[in-house]
């Protein structure tokens, strides 16, 4: 296929944009980096810089961290002067003015870690794992000004793992959105990038997550509760409320074929962990966490906190 280099853009923040902005180094000419301001963090409050930021610094390419996008003439100014093909985003974090989606050649596209129309939103690798998905993928969609509504112009589709989680999902669909990226913009070189409209009638959304999306669901099947730990793993996390405490779970396991009480009921406690059925089975808390302590066994805690079978949770 004939292909020559794009003056390229990049606006991205977290590591999940990092390989793409390798591919952008390496197969075009990437004239500037575009992240999320750095931001105080750790126990000293340091402000600390998004590793886009980090990366760019290191390999030498032009950083940008406005405050704001809406009404920054100056920053306008800059990116059109450097007369780009085309900009990217990944996992950004900002919504882009109008104005500044016009200012490229061929737009912004964007690696939006789902299948489009489905999981438009800012969170959709955990939702379609809490929504039991076995297939996701990343599409190369055309920005626009609405949330996740352009255009699709390239798909690179992923089985998901029985075990993969919000945390394993994301470092491989940050390398398949860059490969993604890198067959979209050989495409668009050759000009021959289709372009396929959205089904908004099919679109399910994705928004960011809230602490009450922890909260452990008892009433669904053990498979359900079990997806929704998955896709919460990185944040909010797990919990349940044993007595009148909040209890984290760090891990947990389907037992499908156990069922002998009512929702939330501790079934049996063991050296194997606390089991409590579901609507439908059971699952077995292994590794559980009380407040202000760490990470410990289940069967530790139940002795230590008195939990027995007959207990509700939740």
């Amino acid at each position: 296929m004939t292909r020559k280099p794009l003056r390229a853009a990049l606006f991205g923040s977290p590591s999940f944009a990092l390989p793409t902005l390798e591919v952008l180094r390496q197969d075009h000419e990437l004239v500037l980096v575009v992240a999320q301001p750095d931001k105080p963090a750790g126990r000293g409050n340091r402000l600390t810089s998004p590793p886009v930021a980090k990366r760019a610094k290191e390999v030498g390419i032009r950083l940008e961290q406005p405050a704001k996008l809406k009404k920054n003439e100056e920053f306008s100014e800059l990116v059109t002067s450097l007369d780009l093909d085309v900009a990217i985003t990944a996992a950004y974090g900002k919504i882009l003015p109008r104005a500044l989606l016009d200012i490229p050649k061929h737009g912004f596209l964007n690696v939006h870690a789902s299948l489009l129309p489905k999981y438009r939103g800012a969170a959709p690798i955990q939702w379609a794992l809490i929504g039991g998905e076995e297939e996701t993928g990343v599409s190369i969609m055309q920005t626009e000004a609405g949330l996740d509504t352009g255009p699709v112009r390239h798909v690179k589709r992923l089985d998901i793992e029985p075990h993969d989680t919000a945390l394993t999902l994301f470092d491989k669909l940050s390398f398949v959105g860059a490969e993604g990226m890198r067959e979209a913009l050989d495409k668009l070189a050759a000009g021959e990038l289709p372009c396929h409209p959205q089904d908004d009638e099919a679109a399910t959304f994705a928004p960011l997550l809230a602490k009450d999306d922890g909260e452990i669901r008892w009433n669904d099947a053990a498979r359900e509760v079990y997806n929704r730990f998955r896709g919460v793993i990185a944040w909010p996390g797990s919990w349940t409320i044993c007595g009148d405490k909040t209890l984290k779970v760090h891990d947990l396991a389907v037992r499908e074929d156990e069922r002998k009480g009512e929702a939330g009921e501790v079934l049996s406690v063991s050296a194997n962990g606390i089991l409590v059925a579901t609507l439908e089975g059971a699952v077995l808390l292994k590794t559980v966490q009380p407040p202000n302590k760490p990470k410990m066994n289940a069967f530790d805690f139940a002795n230590g906190y008195g939990v027995k079978a007959g207990q509700s949770l939740g």
